[in-house]
């Protein structure tokens, strides 16, 4: 699978965007404009999407990617 379809997968599921959940993130002081905020692990973020969101460990980690700047 694609990274483009995960995100795609991930939008389906929560109908919020990558760009949406980093926004929340964001918001949440898990991350800033250039990737995780200072202190903050992956497991911090991952754990938060299973709970809130319901996505599994790969979805979690893509957004964690993602947030860190992947962007394909």
């Amino acid at each position: 699978m694609s990274f483009q379809a995960y995100l795609d997968n991930i939008e389906a599921k929560t109908g919020k965007s990558a760009e949406a959940l980093k926004a929340i993130a964001i918001g949440k002081g898990f991350a800033d404009e250039n990737g995780l905020a200072p202190g903050i692990k992956p497991g911090a973020i991952i754990d938060w999407l299973k709970d809130d969101f319901d996505l599994g460990h790969g979805h979690a980690m893509s957004i964690v990617a993602y947030i860190k700047g992947k962007r394909n």
